[in-house]
């Protein structure tokens, strides 16, 4: 859709709000529960050649112990995953680097007892190439913010949440469209 410039004393119809409401914006794709003392959740039918970038929110949840909440691609099983980025514990001003060796899975973000918050952008996951990412994650303990990589060359139409150590319970996953416009 190209944009539309308006000018001073120019109406704006409903038709024209009603294109760019239609043509912006996350698109909801589905939400799923997060059961009770499950060790993972896999979430199907997230990614189509509908989007090709997406946001996935993982929200309100708790743990049975802290840890790194941990994520893989449908398809992809390989050592292929990459994680890199920052974390800090509240009340220590101290940023720690993370960069382990390529691995099975991601660190999406904290899992904590009390309670976790997570925000992922996933770029293309469904194509047939590198899968690229960017999550920021809190808890009561610990804040992460992380780039991530699938060097595997797959076409995924969803993913698995792993708790990185017990169980979790509670908490939605919801997985939105970025729009093409």
């Amino acid at each position: 859709m190209a944009v539309k410039t308006f000018t001073t004393g120019e109406v704006l119809t409903a038709a024209d709000t009603n294109t760019y409401l239609a043509n912006g914006g996350l698109v909801y794709i589905k939400s799923q529960t997060i059961g009770t003392a499950v060790a993972s959740v896999a979430v199907t039918s997230a990614f189509s050649a509908d989007y090709d970038n997406y946001r996935v929110t993982i929200v309100g949840g708790n743990s049975s112990v802290n840890s790194n909440l941990n994520m893989n691609l449908s398809g992809s099983t390989g050592t292929t995953y990459l994680t890199t980025g920052y974390f800090m514990t509240p009340g220590v001003a101290t940023l720690n680097a993370f960069a382990p060796a390529a691995s099975t899975i991601w660190v999406a973000g904290p899992q904590n007892t009390t309670r976790y918050a997570i925000v992922l952008d996933l770029f293309r996951p469904f194509a047939t190439e590198q899968t690229f990412g960017r999550t920021s994650g809190m808890g009561t303990t610990s804040f992460y913010d992380f780039a991530l990589a699938d060097t595997a060359s797959l076409s995924s139409t969803g993913f698995t949440i792993y708790a990185g150590a017990g169980t979790l319970t509670g908490g939605t996953i919801t997985v939105y469209g970025y729009r093409k416009a």
